[in-house]
């Protein structure tokens, strides 16, 4: 079974933390969330899941929100790398 993992750039993040709408319950640096990051990439993949690194593109990501009426959240962004094939 293969899961997307929603990766984002160490050169979007300032971007990403002023569009998100869970901001309280983000890291802070990109360095902490990357920790968290791989922590749940080893996870994953040792439970026998094959894991893709999906780059959010963070326009992407907006339009898809903003077309389904959806806070740009946790929920919303786990949605959007879901829905790509």
């Amino acid at each position: 079974m293969e899961v997307n993992l929603a990766y984002y750039r160490k050169k979007d993040w300032r971007k990403f933390l002023e569009m998100i709408d869970d901001r309280d319950s983000m890291h802070d640096t990109w360095k902490e969330w990357h920790k968290s990051y791989l922590i749940a990439k080893r996870n994953l993949t040792s439970q026998g899941l094959v894991v893709n690194d999906f780059a959010v593109d963070l326009n992407e990501l907006k339009k898809y929100c903003s077309n389904r009426g959806l806070k740009i959240d946790g929920k919303a962004r786990s949605q959007f790398v879901s829905d790509i094939k």
